[in-house]
């Protein structure tokens, strides 16, 4: 087998205190942040619901990864950006969602020569988290796409 075959292109996406591991593939375009608009019923929302922000023609609903994780939500300025993702399921109606960046993601190139499973550093059960992995020095998560999807959908409809 052909090391391209068995290589993934990812992006390494900078949140406060961790590191998500997402395929290219999933997301759509970074853009610049702007303050999401929250809906009138503001204190019966999450806190890790941010609101719509207007995307390529469309509302999309906006999140904070580490609010979801329990983490306090940092001021928004300078290198904060919104990752916009495709949606995998059928729940959004946008078929879009944001999330929020602490800078640029990074690309890179995976495969099992740098990736493997980390068992040692747990997350908790809450946070829609596949697991953590090992790349090289870094112990970026992989997150559940779906179940965060599905934790949008109950708020953003």
């Amino acid at each position: 087998m052909s090391t391209a075959s068995t290589e993934l292109y990812s992006l390494l996406i900078p949140l406060s205190g961790e590191r998500l591991l997402v395929p290219r593939v999933c997301v759509a375009e970074v853009i610049s942040y702007t303050t999401p608009e929250r809906p009138k019923q503001n204190d019966q929302l999450p806190i890790w619901y941010l609101g719509k922000v207007e995307w390529s023609g469309r509302r999309v609903p906006v999140v904070s990864f580490e609010a979801i994780s329990g983490d306090e939500v940092e001021n928004r300025a300078g290198r904060t950006r919104i990752v916009v993702f495709h949606a995998i399921g059928c729940d959004l109606s946008t078929g879009y969602f944001g999330l929020i960046t602490q800078g640029f993601p990074q690309l890179v190139r995976v495969n099992g020569d740098v990736l493997s499973l980390e068992t040692e550093q747990p997350w908790a059960e809450e946070q829609p988290v596949l697991c953590r992995t090992r790349m090289i020095n870094e112990y970026p998560l992989v997150p559940d796409m779906e179940r965060l999807e599905t934790m949008i959908s109950k708020i953003a409809a």
